[in-house]
């Protein structure tokens, strides 16, 4: 199968996740979305307790190799079944989800750049660029209405982890992308850009 594959990163709270969604929608069946997300680290080994002390923001916190090999497998035509994260439980959760080949494959995190494993794997790599305050705002409304978080930990959060490691891993990965998007799913014209480079691909493929 000929596929195209799409890395989208970007900072928390800066569209990644509506951007791929955007793409998606254009091309329904043909596009499979992989979340960086799914393949944080099993930490059933630790409390609780321990669990929520932990920097999810480095990039040791994810089984990259794991997403690596899924999108190889996916690139071959096969299917996989990838993890499933909880960020009320700070762990994995028993159950997988199969996901079929599609000629489409996005990936999608923070920290997808930072690998070049998997880096390696993409056709094209995007970058969506948003102001602090803005992704800082979007974090708290998604980590307290949808994650069940309290707003002083996600504040505390933001504040030992989440900006350290963007300043140190995420925002240096600007250098290695192909396009860079203000505002992400956001951005009408560079959604377009987009859709059109992908359906001149999937033309040209058949």
């Amino acid at each position: 199968m000929d596929t195209i594959v799409i890395g989208i990163a970007g900072g928390t709270g800066s569209g990644k996740t509506t951007l791929a969604l955007k793409l998606k929608e254009a091309f329904a069946q043909d596009v499979v979305i992989l979340s960086h997300d799914y393949y944080y680290k099993d930490n059933s080994h630790l409390t609780f307790e321990e669990r929520v002390k932990r920097n999810y923001d480095h990039p040791n916190a994810f089984d990259t190799d794991l997403m690596v090999e899924d999108v190889k497998q996916l690139k071959a035509g096969k299917p996989i079944c990838h993890p499933v994260y909880s960020f009320v439980e700070h762990n994995r959760l028993p159950e997988r989800v199969e996901i079929q080949p599609t000629r489409v494959i996005i990936i999608e995190g923070i920290l997808i750049f930072e690998s070049k494993a998997l880096r390696d794997l993409m056709d094209i790599k995007v970058f969506v660029d948003t102001d602090a305050d803005v992704r800082l705002i979007r974090r708290l409304l998604r980590d307290v209405q949808d994650r069940g978080r309290d707003l002083n930990s996600v504040i505390n959060q933001y504040l030992s982890t989440v900006k350290p490691m963007h300043e140190q891993f995420v925002e240096p990965s600007k250098k290695n992308v192909d396009i860079i998007i203000p505002e992400g799913g956001f951005n009408s014209v560079a959604i377009r850009m987009l859709i059109g480079q992908i359906q001149t691909f999937l033309a040209e493929a058949q």
